[in-house]
């Protein structure tokens, strides 16, 4: 392992390969990502990973934009596949207040040239036929939504960082960050230190940890979330395409195909925090007890 390095990522989810991968296309060649765990052991591996364009704020929608056109070329350039499925996504509307919502996104992606617009009902049960659309008041139709292998698209970063010189270690927790007089620091790992000007944080759900090592407190606090993925449903494997995505935020659920059931998920009312003391440091792929009383009420 390199001593020294002009950049030290901690944390080997999605978005820890993702800077690193960026910091190479930049010409940062001599960077190092230090995982504790496996790659994606955390909050990516539990991810459900929908795609879309569009956000509330312009800045995360252009980001949104950029990866989404950036998973297809990024398989070509390290022969690693992302598991990309762009079937599109619906988005509902069951308020006023959540049309006018979409209505401001539609006209962004206008401004941005992206492909998102209103449809009628007629349209949206051809794309979805197992929808039921009583009560809508508007729908929305991003084709290009969908959603992705977080796991290799994980894989597929790493793989490009490496190819432009950057390092990737694994099973290697940091254990201490030391600031030094010059502004620079020492990351402290198992099997030996590096000096770098520059270490990201990106350690998801031991951001906390990860910080209060360099004497920072982050009001960062996980919390449960439930989702659940279906048998295969008889209807769907009729369907000889794959069904598009679909987000109703005044329900707060979402909902896509996966393999020929169905990946539900919500964002519950009745939320519960996790790990308020810190996160346990062998916390890997595991999953929570099902609590899905929880959802019902989203999902019903």
């Amino acid at each position: 392992m390199r001593t020294e390095a002009q950049a030290v990522v901690i944390g080997g989810g999605l978005i820890g390969c993702s800077i690193l991968y960026h910091l190479t296309k930049l010409g940062w060649t001599d960077v190092v990502l230090l995982e504790r765990d496996e790659l994606t052991s955390g909050s990516t591996w539990h991810a459900a990973a929908g795609i879309h364009g569009l956000h509330d704020s312009a800045n995360i929608s252009r980001l949104q934009h950029y990866t989404m056109n950036l998973y297809n070329s990024l398989e070509e350039e390290t022969g690693q596949s992302c598991g990309v499925f762009q079937p599109g996504s619906l988005y509902l509307a069951q308020t006023q207040e959540r049309v006018h919502q979409l209505k401001l996104q539609e006209a962004k992606a206008k401004l941005y040239g992206m492909d998102f617009s209103e449809i009628s009902r007629e349209r949206a049960e051809e794309l979805h036929p197992l929808v039921n659309f009583d009560g809508i008041k508007c729908i929305m139709w991003e084709p290009s939504g969908g959603n992705v292998d977080p796991s290799g698209v994980t894989n597929a970063y790493a793989a490009g960082a490496r190819q432009k010189g950057a390092e990737i270690h694994r099973f290697t927790p940091v254990t201490a960050t030391e600031a030094q007089p010059d502004g620079s620091w020492i990351v402290r790992t198992p099997k030996g230190d590096i000096k770098t000007p520059w270490v990201i944080n990106a350690a998801g759900l031991w951001g906390r940890e990860v910080a209060a090592m360099a004497g920072i407190e982050l009001p960062l606090q996980p919390t449960e979330h439930q989702y659940f993925v279906t048998e295969t449903i008889p209807e769907i494997a009729a369907i000889d395409r794959r069904l598009p995505s679909v987000a109703d935020r005044d329900g707060e659920y979402y909902m896509r195909q996966e393999g020929k059931g169905l990946l539900i998920g919500a964002y519950e009312k009745d939320m519960r925090f996790w790990a308020e003391n810190g996160t346990p440091l062998d916390f890997a792929h595991d999953l929570f007890a099902d609590d899905l009383d929880r959802i019902e009420e989203n999902i019903m």
